[in-house]
């Protein structure tokens, strides 16, 4: 594990913000390829338009601490080539929208104010570039005649732009600690012919990697360039890994990054928005497998945070701050520690304490069975008031059909609970460890 990483995984939760003028439509950040929109209609209903006079990033940073969120990355661009900054190398940014402003650097303030680390979100596509080469896989006008489309485009202009707007990113705005590109598809056939797809010879990615290493030799990188070895994080998207994340047999650094719901950009009419109890338990299952989780907000044109993400940054926040200790600075138990039933557990080497989340609220009684629990339990208490949770718990009386009934204390510690569960949504027991 590279040292640049060892405050990511540490840090374990973080906010992922897409924003643009995919806002206005509201129907996902990809709705100008999926309604293949042309350009010249696309600007002029959305860029013209775009005037988010609620921003506040003030707030939405407070959202982000309270939620326990430790980083954040942004969409400065996304596949629709909108800049939220005022790049020195276009004119399709925010300054030239109505609000007149750069909207990336006072962000980039609020979150650093709160004490929150900054990753950039960069789109090696772009849809609205001139020497962009129009490809068959992603943009909005791949159904026509592709040659034809591509004629006169450069795309060694456009790496030339690419490069100098990361380089431009990486100069003007400090340190940046993350650093997200997205993302790459070479046709397995043809890697060179660019209208078919895009990897790491469209994007010149050794060039560029060389370049962010000498600007910002600190920076976590993702996994989205095709440049194997030249990544920190690998970014499983929208699903949980299985068991903690392997390339070639060896654990690596790896971020889920999810949505509340099934969009990136802001969806104003989608309604299968996950509950709060849901993200927590994807947030401890990342953890519980050694890994960390990106959670997606996307704001309205406004400039405001949904308010159902707004509700469950809330809840998140609650459940973190009695038990944010069971995920900072924690990963997946030691293989010697057996599954609990209906548990999901995560360890702090530092401290030597395992801690148990309790998914389902058992009867009277959680058995940890193995002899790892046996030798190496001392104490256990809930760790949202620290009140005692006693070991063992049977009556002498009992111990007469006990083996009939599972309870075997050569082969299982007995954790005795409460008849009902805590008023916490999901209740975490604290072990400390010989």
């Amino acid at each position: 594990m590279s040292n640049r990483t060892d405050w990511f995984v540490h840090d374990r939760f973080g906010l992922f913000i897409h924003w643009g003028l995919y806002a206005l439509p509201a129907r996902q950040e990809w709705v100008k390829s999926l309604e293949e929109i042309e350009d010249a209609e696309y600007d002029r209903k959305y860029f013209s338009r775009f005037e988010p006079d609620l921003y506040d990033p003030v707030q939405w940073a407070r959202a982000a601490k309270h939620a326990g969120m430790k980083y954040f990355v942004i969409t400065v661009k996304h596949h629709e080539g909108f800049c939220l900054w005022n790049s020195r190398f276009t004119e399709y940014k925010s300054m030239n929208t109505p609000v007149k402003k750069d909207l990336l650097t006072p962000m980039v303030k609020a979150f650093r104010d709160e004490g929150i680390k900054v990753g950039f979100y960069y789109s090696l596509i772009d849809w609205h570039h001139e020497d962009y080469i129009i490809d068959t896989h992603n943009h909005p006008r791949r159904n026509g005649d592709i040659e034809s489309l591509n004629k006169g485009r450069d795309h060694n202009r456009y790496i030339e732009y690419l490069h100098n707007q990361v380089r431009e990113l990486l100069t003007d705005f400090g340190k940046i600690d993350i650093l997200w590109f997205d993302f790459s598809f070479p046709d397995k056939n043809d890697p060179l012919d660019l209208s078919k797809g895009k990897g790491k010879a469209a994007w010149k990615s050794e060039e560029l990697y060389s370049m962010i290493r000498e600007l910002q030799p600190d920076v976590i990188l993702d996994d989205r360039l095709d440049l194997p070895g030249a990544w920190d994080v690998k970014t499983p998207e929208q699903f949980q890994p299985r068991s903690p994340y392997k390339v070639d047999g060896q654990p690596v650094v790896w971020e889920a990054c999810q949505t509340f719901s099934n969009s990136w950009g802001y969806d104003r009419d989608v309604l299968n928005y996950r509950d709060s109890r849901q993200l927590i338990e994807t947030l401890i299952d990342c953890v519980s497998k050694g890994g960390n989780l990106l959670l997606n907000v996307g704001p309205t044109g406004r400039g405001e945070f949904d308010y159902r993400a707004l509700e469950r940054l809330e809840d998140m926040g609650n459940w973190m701050r009695y038990n944010n200790r069971s995920i900072y600075g924690c990963a997946e138990a030691p293989p010697e520690y057996e599954k609990v039933e209906n548990c999901l557990l995560t360890y702090n080497r530092d401290k030597n304490r395992l801690y148990i989340h309790i998914l389902s609220w058992p009867y009277k009684h959680l058995h940890l069975d193995g002899r790892a629990y046996i030798e190496h339990v001392e104490y256990a208490q809930f760790l949202h008031d620290a009140s005692e949770v006693p070991i063992k718990g049977l009556e002498p009386w009992q111990e007469h059909s006990a083996l009939d009934a599972g309870f075997d204390s050569e082969k299982t510690l007995t954790l005795v609970l409460p008849l009902n569960s805590p008023p916490v949504e999901i209740p975490v027991i604290e072990l400390f460890l010989k």
